[in-house]
C-alpha cells in the first residue's frame, strides 16, 4: 500500500493513504453492502474500529473519515493503482509456492469469462452498453475477467478488461456502429496480462465462446497453452470430426469410478483440425468425459487443448483445466454478487471510482478466501472439537464475527509482530 502513489497535496492531507486503503477494503472484507454504510457499521459506537485499524495501516489517525472521504480520495488517485495493488499481491502469492498444487503441466489455469456490473433504465455514461427489448431500453457496464484458478477451490481475479463503448468511432453511423464484447475485450485483455505477468505459463480456459480463432491466435502469440469447451452447435465440423474418429481409437481412453459411484470415461483424440474465418488452420487435441450416475443419467463434456493429452494426463487436463471452470462462474462471480460483495451495486457513478470500488472488492475476496480456506481457521476449530462449520456456520457469520471484533475487540499486539506472525505456516485446505 505504500507504494501506491498518491496526488494529493501533502499539506492538505489529513488521513494516510494507507489508512484510507484499509477503509475502502473494510466496505468489502465484513460485507458492509453500501458506502453509506461505512458511516453507520464502523463509527463511534465501536471502541476499538480506529485503533485496529490504525495498527492494520501502521497510521495513527485520530479520526474516522466518512464515506465521501473515500470516494474523494478515490477519485484523486484513480483505479490504476488499486489494480496494480491487486497485482502485488497475486505475485506474492505466486512467489510464495502458496498456489503451486492447482498448476496444470506447470501452467496456471486462467479462466476467462464476463459477467454483469450495472444495470440501469437511464443512460448512465456515454460509455454504456445499450439492449433494446421493444421500446424500453436498458444500459449496462460488464467485465470480462481473468481469474487464476488456485487450490481448495480458490479463484483470484488477475486482470480485468471493462466492457464498453468507449473506443467507439465519435462519427459512426447507427448502422456502422458495434457495441463492444467478450472477444473484443479479450484482444484488450490478453496482451495486458501478458505485460504484468510476462513470464508466467498461463493455460487459458473458457467456455464454448471461446472455441474460435482469436483464443487460439492470442493463445500462439502469448506462448500460451489453453483447454475451451467444445459444444456441438459452436463447432458442429469439429464436434463430427471428433465423434467420428473416437470411434476408430477405442483404445484410447481411462475409466474411473468417484467415491459416490459416478462412473467417468475419459476419450480424446489428436490432430483435430479447425479453420476459422480468417482462412488459419488450427490444430488441436480434443477430450471427453462422459459421467454415468448411479441412477443412470449421463451427461457429456467436451474439450480443445493443446496440452500433452495421454492415459496419464486425460483426467488431469479434463478436470483442472476444464471442470473447474465452473468455480469462476460459482466461487467467483456468484459469491461476489450473492455472499455479500454485492458486486452488482453502483458503489460510485463517477470514473475513475467506480472501477477503483471494483478492483477493491477483487481484494477483499482475495483475502477473504485466503481466510475462510486457511489451516488457521479450521485448527482453531479443531482445537475445539469441531469443523469450520460447526464452528462458524456459513462464511456470512465468519464475516459478521470479523466485523464485530474489529468493532469491539482490542486485537492482541502479537498479531501485529512481523517476527512472531512470520513463523506461522497457513496451509490451504483442499480436503
Amino acid at each position: 500500500m505504500k507504494e501506491v502513489e498518491d496526488p494529493r497535496f501533502p499539506e492538505l492531507i489529513t488521513y494516510d493513504k494507507c489508512f484510507l486503503l484499509w477503509w475502502g477494503l473494510s466496505l468489502f472484507l465484513f460485507h458492509l453492502g453500501s458506502r453509506r454504510q461505512l458511516d453507520y457499521q464502523l463509527n463511534t459506537d465501536g471502541p476499538n474500529v480506529l485503533d485496529n485499524l490504525n495498527r492494520l495501516a501502521g497510521t495513527k489517525q485520530e479520526t474516522r473519515p466518512v464515506n465521501k472521504t473515500l470516494n474523494n480520495f478515490l477519485g484523486k488517485i484513480g483505479s490504476q493503482p488499486i489494480a496494480n495493488l491487486r497485482t502485488l499481491m497475486i505475485r506474492r502469492l505466486i512467489r510464495m509456492k502458496v498456489l503451486e498444487r492447482a498448476r496444470l503441466q506447470g501452467h496456471w489455469v486462467v479462466a476467462v469469462d464476463a459477467t454483469g456490473l450495472f444495470v440501469f433504465h437511464e443512460r448512465h455514461c456515454e460509455h454504456c452498453l445499450t439492449r433494446t427489448h421493444g421500446e424500453t431500453t436498458t444500459y449496462m457496464h460488464q467485465v470480462l475477467e481473468a481469474k487464476l484458478l488456485g487450490p481448495a477451490g480458490t479463484v483470484f481475479s488477475v486482470g480485468s478488461e471493462f466492457i464498453d463503448n468507449r473506443d467507439a468511432p465519435v462519427d459512426a453511423t447507427p448502422e456502422q456502429h458495434k457495441q463492444d464484447c467478450e472477444l473484443k475485450a479479450l484482444s484488450r485483455l490478453a496482451p495486458a496480462l501478458k505485460a504484468i505477468f510476462p513470464q508466467l505459463p498461463i493455460c487459458l480456459s473458457g467456455d464454448g465462446l471461446y472455441a474460435c480463432g482469436r483464443l487460439l491466435a492470442i493463445a500462439e502469440v502469448h506462448g500460451w497453452k489453453y483447454v475451451v469447451t467444445l459444444k456441438p452447435g459452436r463447432l458442429p465440423t469439429v464436434w463430427q470430426e471428433f465423434q467420428t474418429l473416437l470411434e476408430q481409437c477405442p483404445d484410447q481412453h481411462v475409466v474411473q469410478v468417484t467415491p459416490r459411484g459416478v462412473r467417468q470415461v475419459y476419450r480424446w483424440m489428436h490432430d483435430l483440425t479447425y479453420t476459422d474465418s480468417a482462412g488459419r488452420t488450427w490444430t488441436f487435441t480434443g477430450v471427453q468425459c462422459v459421467e454415468t450416475r448411479p441412477d443412470g443419467s449421463k451427461t457429456t463434456w467436451a474439450w480443445l487443448t493443446n496440452l500433452e493429452v495421454n492415459h496419464d494426463t486425460v483426467i488431469e487436463v479434463a478436470t483442472k483445466g476444464g471442470r473447474h471452470r465452473w468455480h469462476v462462474e460459482n466461487q467467483g462471480f456468484n459469491a461476489q454478487k450473492n455472499g455479500g460483495l454485492n458486486l452488482e451495486h453502483a458503489y460510485s457513478h463517477r470514473e475513475p471510482q467506480w472501477p477503483a470500488y471494483y478492483y477493491l472488492l477483487q481484494i477483499a475476496h482475495m483475502i477473504l478466501q485466503l481466510l475462510e480456506k486457511g489451516s488457521l481457521l479450521r485448527n482453531l476449530a479443531a482445537e475445539q472439537g469441531k469443523t469450520f462449520k460447526q464452528l462458524f456456520g456459513s462464511l456470512k457469520n465468519l464475516v459478521e464475527r470479523l466485523r464485530e471484533s474489529v468493532r469491539f475487540l482490542w486485537w492482541p499486539e502479537q498479531v501485529f509482530d512481523p517476527a512472531a506472525t512470520g513463523q506461522i505456516q497457513i496451509r490451504l485446505d483442499t480436503s
